[in-house]
């Protein structure tokens, strides 16, 4: 890549050595093979309040605001708590806006010990992501029976598994290049100014 392009990770897990991270490392080499450069973002070292739609937040909140809004792309990786993402991934996102996210390329990975792996997290993340006008890449990883996929070491036992983590980090990372690119900002900056845009800041 001839433009430097900044992939960040969301790791929607706080417990230590957890899977979700551990897949989520995964898919950010993927996109570092592709030329860019990735940086996880462990949600327990953010003073993160609960969302109340006002301005007066620690300066943790702005910070990842800040981190969100500088990076290219985001892949958002979680497990499956009854049947959507975790509570710390839900609140990270509504602490941001259209600010941080619209326009950017985003990848999703979700986790579960149970058999339909993290689908349904997914899903609702996809429509999180539609929402703040981000450009959700087809590809997309669910990961079922996350117990049995790891090693104690931290590796993936499962070499398909492995490669479908990477190629999601490798298409967040190509798509963000080819929308930072000169030509590819003026068809997006057109077509993004097209339709006014519904939403707006989150308001009590």
């Amino acid at each position: 890549m001839h433009t430097e392009v900044k992939i960040i990770g969301l790791c929607g897990s706080l417990r230590e050595n957890s899977h979700t991270r551990l897949a989520l490392k995964a898919a950010l080499k993927g996109a570092e093979q592709a030329g860019a450069v990735t940086e996880l973002v462990d949600l327990r070292e953010y003073n993160l309040v609960f969302c109340h739609g006002g301005e007066d937040y620690p300066e943790d909140v702005h910070k990842l605001r800040k981190l969100v809004m500088q990076s290219h792309g985001v892949i958002l990786a979680t497990p499956e708590y009854h049947g959507s993402f975790s509570g710390v991934l839900k609140n990270a996102l509504d602490l941001m806006s259209f600010d941080e996210f619209e326009g950017k390329m985003m990848g999703l990975i979700g986790l579960s010990a149970g058999a339909l792996g993290g689908n349904d997290a997914i899903n609702t993340l996809r429509t999180v992501g539609r929402s703040l006008h981000a450009w959700v890449v087809p590809e997309q990883v669910s990961i079922p029976f996350a117990d049995g996929v790891f090693s104690k070491d931290g590796n993936i036992n499962d070499e398909s598994l492995q490669s479908r983590l990477s190629n999601l980090g490798l298409q967040v990372a190509r798509f963000s290049y080819l929308h930072s690119s000169t030509h590819a900002k003026e068809f997006i900056q057109a077509w993004e100014a097209a339709p006014s845009n519904p939403g707006g800041k989150i308001s009590e």
